[in-house]
């Protein structure tokens, strides 16, 4: 008689965990899906609040195109004429190129980083000093060497990105046990071996970590390298509507550029949980 109803008492317990697991879930997902909204109201609130403030004053009533609803009133126009999606197009490849040749450039000097003390006591001190220096600074340089406004561009968002993606490589490889890499060649394995399977698993989380820093880094660049000598970007587009006087639109494409970089923020997020190794939240 036991040995009977003990699988249905196990598959009633495990229906009961399982039920428990999803109602949690649910429940953390609609939680954070509430959250969302709430905060973007209270935030909506205070823009159209202060905006109201400013412009009840006759002195600075033309600060109402400021505000949050004629801002997003110009969305639809702008997505209409086709503006929209040809600023994410340009500042898009942009940033892509930056970024791919920053992470070209970045994993492989943060493995050396990290995988050579001597590489590392050498480099830590130029390193140091060029990750501080604005990576604006650089543009009148990149002007004079690029051929092109694309290229200064693409270099500025490179060399700005670099630094996170190098450091966090190598802060992720230093806590790598080195007696991975002693049971590994004693094992027989080759350098690429090493690298592809011990060494690559192992720092994913803090490259992504690093690429996540990197894009809001570049994020923040993109925008003002595009204010000269482009004719299109979302840079761009803010300048001409400062020159044109359209205030709903300058609103509209901060409005934009703000959902962009958080939508591009959040799929580092959703990628950096589903490659990571670490199950502790699980």
């Amino acid at each position: 008689m036991s040995n009977d109803t003990a699988p249905i008492r196990v598959n009633v317990l495990n229906a009961g965990a399982g039920e428990s697991m999803s109602s949690r879930v649910l429940k953390s997902s609609w939680r954070g899906l509430s959250n969302f909204f709430i905060g973007i109201a209270i935030l909506f609130v205070i823009w159209w609040f202060g905006i109201f403030l400013i412009s009840s004053n006759p002195s600075t009533e033309h600060f109402a195109d400021f505000g949050p609803i004629p801002a997003l009133k110009a969305m639809p126009v702008l997505w209409e004429e086709g503006t929209i999606q040809s600023a994410i197009l340009s500042s898009g490849y942009r940033l892509g190129s930056g970024l791919l040749i920053a992470i070209c450039i970045g994993v492989p000097i943060g493995i050396l980083m990290g995988r050579s003390r001597r590489f590392r006591e050498l480099s830590n001190s130029p390193f140091q000093l060029l990750r501080m220096i604005s990576p604006l600074s650089w543009e009148p340089i990149a002007v004079i060497v690029f051929a092109t406004w694309n290229q200064a561009i693409i270099f500025l968002i490179a060399i700005a990105s670099v630094w996170p993606v190098a450091f966090a490589t190598a802060a992720g490889l230093a806590k790598v046990d080195p007696a991975w890499f002693k049971v590994a060649r004693n094992l027989g394995a080759k350098p690429w071996h090493i690298v592809t399977r011990i060494i690559v698993p192992a720092i994913t989380f803090d490259v992504l970590t690093g690429i996540r820093l990197a894009l809001g880094v570049a994020w923040i660049v993109i925008v003002p390298a595009e204010f000269l000598g482009v004719t299109s970007g979302l840079g761009y587009s803010i300048q001409d509507a400062r020159e044109g006087l359209s205030y709903d639109h300058l609103m509209a494409w901060v409005l934009i550029i703000g959902v962009i970089g958080y939508v591009l923020d959040s799929s580092c997020v959703l990628l950096i949980k589903r490659f990571s190794w670490h199950r502790g939240d699980e």
